[in-house]
């Protein structure tokens, strides 16, 4: 059994073509943009609101980890 078959606490990932984690890592994406991409992908499931919030602070962080001098 492949791990990307497996999925431990809940089904909310197993319904789409690409996994968001298969998706994130063959896009070479940075943990900030993975969180921010894994959390958009499941707020209908499982985190509503909490999801959009949480969406929310991780791109705060990517502006400012990423962009803070280049204002």
């Amino acid at each position: 059994m492949s791990a990307k078959d497996k999925q431990v606490g809940g089904k909310h990932y197993k319904k789409y073509a690409i996994q968001p984690v298969e998706f994130c890592q063959k896009n070479n994406l940075n943990a900030i943009e993975s969180s921010i991409v894994k959390y958009a992908v499941r707020h209908r499931d499982k985190g509503k609101r909490q999801d959009i919030e949480k969406i929310i602070h991780y791109a705060q962080l990517l502006l400012e980890l990423e962009y803070a001098d280049k204002t």
